[in-house]
């Protein structure tokens, strides 16, 4: 692979990577949401990939491989089954859970969300810019974007109420993690990948099953209306 073929592929990963976690910022349906998510892992996964076709490192396609499976289809794929499917609210039973399907009443409305997605790329940007003066290599001109996503996930978690939302935007913020890692590091060892990316296993496992019991026990997943019973 040319440097050239190399650097246009990395910025485009990077780009989808950002584009994804802004998307999961302006939409308001879970399963978008989920969705776009899957398309945030495979854009993390393609960075150690095309690190290792442009350096010839097995290794670093091993590490891109396993992310591509826990992150861009296992993760995912258990987060989409705790979202109700759509079905027309003809039966007042389907109205109840249609609220389950998106997400309502976050902490700041779509407006006031993407001007803060705007600001916390600028801050990305600004505060990236002595690292990328240390060694301004196209990975590390991308890094920026990865710390991007990092900001966006934070955000998602002080702004979004339902059990979902939150699962997304810490997966999100994780992502983010990793891409700097990737970015900065080229590529963590394997060991720790798999260890961080089971562990983020079975936290979706267990709240999986705590997304089930709070529907059967308080008929929603809104952590907000939660908060106002516990008070």
């Amino acid at each position: 692979m040319s440097s050239h073929t190399y650097t246009s592929l990395l910025y485009l990963a990077s780009g989808v990577l950002l584009l994804s976690a802004v998307g999961i910022v302006w939409g308001r349906p879970l399963r978008v949401a989920v969705r776009l998510l899957a398309a945030q892992g495979a854009a993390l996964a393609a960075i150690p990939v095309l690190g290792g076709a442009y350096r010839h490192d097995w290794y670093l396609l091993g590490v891109g491989l396993a992310v591509c499976v826990l992150r861009a289809a296992v993760l995912p794929g258990l987060l989409a089954r705790l979202v109700p499917p759509p079905v027309g609210l003809t039966d007042p039973r389907e109205q109840t859970g249609a609220g389950e399907r998106h997400e309502t009443g976050p902490l700041l409305g779509t407006s006031a969300s993407l001007m803060v997605t705007a600001g916390a790329v600028v801050l990305a940007y600004a505060v990236g810019q002595p690292l990328v003066a240390l060694d301004p290599s196209p990975s590390t001109r991308a890094a920026p974007v990865a710390l991007a996503v990092v900001l966006m996930g934070v955000l998602l978690l002080v702004t979004r109420r339902r059990a979902v939302s939150q699962i997304v935007a810490f997966l999100t913020l994780d992502n983010g993690i990793a891409a700097v890692a990737f970015l900065l590091t080229s590529g963590v060892p394997l060991v720790v990948e798999l260890g961080a990316s089971l562990d983020l296993l079975l936290f979706v496992l267990v709240t999986q099953v705590l997304t089930a019991r709070m529907r059967v026990k308080f008929g929603g997943t809104d952590l907000g209306e939660l908060q106002e019973l516990h008070e």
